[in-house]
């Protein structure tokens, strides 16, 4: 009797995942989950790994589940997707689902990190610092955990300015650096104009700071016409005729 009233108890809390009801076949199934769940996030990393041609260490880490537990045997092999997220890092859910004579499905949490390279911070850096090789390192990240992005190349950060304040030994974000000025307000440049296959150089004054890429006011000493040029490199810019 009270067998049976146990079975009750428990039948109402599996009925309201959407499990089957259970039939005097139901067998413990938590570590047979729990192994399908395993198998299945170690081949969804190795793939995604290999299509996303990166080089990282991973560990899978699958929750446990209630040992009371009690679902129809299955008599069809089990079969597993991944629920959340897109890709399998961080925290992830798995649907096992059993497409048998007694059907069932059941979620099945787990973690998975994922072990990279990164771009870390060796000592504080001040907002406005241009960093350089002694302000950087690569240190080994669970990048599941990075949610604000990371970069894996110190070239991707050298010489770049900080947006914000650093602390050591805090990950690099892509956000937290820009471009640094090549040129200041009141550098001297020369400006390169180009016209086809002719180029025709003068001096001029910067009006404004800039990066690479940008477009700065520039004034001609020779018109004293102000135009708009974009910054090549350290003291150079050029107007497109």
């Amino acid at each position: 009797m009270a067998k049976s009233l146990r079975c009750l108890a428990v039948l109402p809390a599996l009925l309201a995942l959407g499990y089957s009801t259970l039939t005097t076949a139901s067998v413990t199934l938590p570590d047979q989950l729990i192994g399908e769940t395993q198998r299945f996030l170690e081949q969804a990393v190795a793939d995604y790994l290999q299509r996303s041609n990166i080089q990282a260490r991973h560990e899978v880490q699958v929750s446990r589940l209630d040992p009371r537990l009690r679902l129809p045997l299955c008599d069809q092999p089990l079969s597993a997707t991944l629920e959340t997220p897109a890709e399998p890092v961080g925290r992830v859910t798995v649907r096992v689902r059993c497409d048998g004579a007694a059907p069932w499905t059941v979620f099945v949490p787990g973690q998975v990190r994922l072990y990279r390279e990164v771009v870390t911070v060796v000592r504080p850096v001040k907002r406005e610092g241009v960093l350089g090789e002694g302000d950087l390192q690569l240190a080994e990240r669970d990048v599941g955990l990075l949610n604000q992005g990371y970069m894996t190349d110190l070239e991707q950060a050298l010489g770049r300015k900080t947006t914000r304040p650093l602390q050591a030994d805090q990950v690099l974000s892509p956000t937290f650096i820009r471009q640094a000025e090549v040129i200041r307000r009141g550098d001297q440049v020369v400006i390169s104009a180009r016209s086809g296959g002719i180029t025709v150089r003068m001096p001029g004054e910067a009006l404004s700071d800039g990066s690479l890429g940008k477009q700065i006011s520039v004034r001609n000493q020779r018109s004293q016409r102000v135009i708009r040029a974009r910054v090549v490199g350290p003291g150079q810019v050029e107007v497109l005729m």
